[in-house]
């Protein structure tokens, strides 16, 4: 009998079908979640390349990510109109923090309903991969750290506990959001590309590569260097940005856009077969440079994509054009998509 146990490398997903003797508290936590990509008693459909594939209009995308940004901001503005009381920066953290996962959780599931409908890119050739049996436990904290270090350099940065969040810039958060996601994947792009093309870097990169058809929980599987530079430093940077360009963003327009990211960082790695754009305040803008991402762009950067890859951005193309690293799409190109067949992004 083989008792070698399984390389840290192992992409093998077994632990949902096997003994619930051997669970530990990470495997509950994404149970009692139920934040699973697929369900194991439905089927998946499976398309051909050369298939129409559905279409999701920009502005559905756009309301599921203004209607659950908008919970936490209606219950702080609530709170502080009828008590006349302030929320301290430890009690806003945990609202926020606790409505930012809960919201990417939530859209793991309905994600999931998507794909039992709709299928998933490369289908025909491979599944998705799991939840790899050694990452059980990388997995369940990437999601926290992930969502709670965004939050304590928001906090730390740009909280102000006397003002309430209708006090936003209403003016000028178009603006920002679109802004947001383009100076973010300005930084993220080239940290990015060195990951791939400097060998001492990619060391802390291989392991979000282990993963060649990617499911949303995957999108922060990662050592803990590059989780560093994913969860602070580019959205440091990208505040830093703003401010010196005149757009000193306050709490609640930074945590809008933080959902932006989010929201596009879960759909990008669902490898869903659907033509969905990248929701921004500025997609007519890169849509007229053919600069807008769909889901199939991040998925092929983790299919074909090792060292020397393409695809770098994550929110856009833009710099992908700019720096010549774009490659052809397969099922999302533009003959193939079948713009009558629509498909809404649920918000129940």
């Amino acid at each position: 009998m083989d008792t070698k146990p399984p390389s840290k490398d192992s992409m093998k997903s077994t632990w949902r079908t096997a003994d619930r003797k051997e669970w530990n508290h990470h495997h509950w936590a994404l149970e009692i979640l139920n934040a699973h990509p697929i369900a194991l008693d439905k089927e998946v459909p499976v398309h051909s390349k050369d298939e129409k594939i559905p279409y999701m209009p920009s502005w559905s995308s756009h309301r599921w990510v203004l209607f659950y940004s908008a919970i936490p901001l209606l219950i702080h503005q609530t709170y502080m109109s009828y008590t006349g009381r302030t929320l301290g920066p430890i009690t806003t953290f945990n609202l926020y923090f606790f409505f930012f996962n809960a919201t990417v959780i939530y859209q793991v599931h309905v994600l999931r309903r998507l794909g039992h409908k709709l299928g998933f890119l490369d289908g025909d050739k491979h599944e998705r991969d799991g939840v790899p049996d050694v990452g059980v436990g990388k997995v369940v904290t990437s999601l926290y750290k992930t969502t709670g270090s965004r939050m304590i350099l928001s906090v730390w940065l740009s909280y102000n506990r006397n003002m309430l969040p209708s006090q936003l810039n209403w003016l000028l958060l178009p603006l920002e959001i679109g802004l947001y996601g383009i100076v973010l994947d300005f930084w993220f792009y080239w940290y990015h590309r060195l990951m791939h093309d400097v060998s001492f870097l990619w060391k802390y990169h291989r392991t979000h590569h282990l993963t060649k058809h990617p499911n949303p929980l995957l999108a922060a599987y990662a050592d803990h260097e590059q989780e560093f530079f994913d969860m602070v430093g580019v959205p440091m940077m990208t505040y830093f940005s703003l401010k010196l360009m005149g757009l000193p963003m306050d709490f609640y327009e930074w945590w809008i856009c933080h959902n932006y990211v989010a929201f596009a960082e879960v759909f990008g790695h669902s490898g869903l077969r659907l033509h969905m754009t990248v929701p921004s305040t500025l997609s007519w803008l890169l849509q007229m440079f053919e600069c807008e991402i769909v889901i199939e762009d991040h998925d092929l950067h983790h299919r074909k994509g090792w060292r020397k890859s393409h695809n770098y951005g994550k929110q856009t193309r833009l710099w992908d054009r700019i720096f010549g690293t774009c490659t052809e799409r397969i099922e999302s190109v533009e003959t193939n998509i079948d713009y009558g067949n629509t498909v809404d992004m649920p918000l129940f």
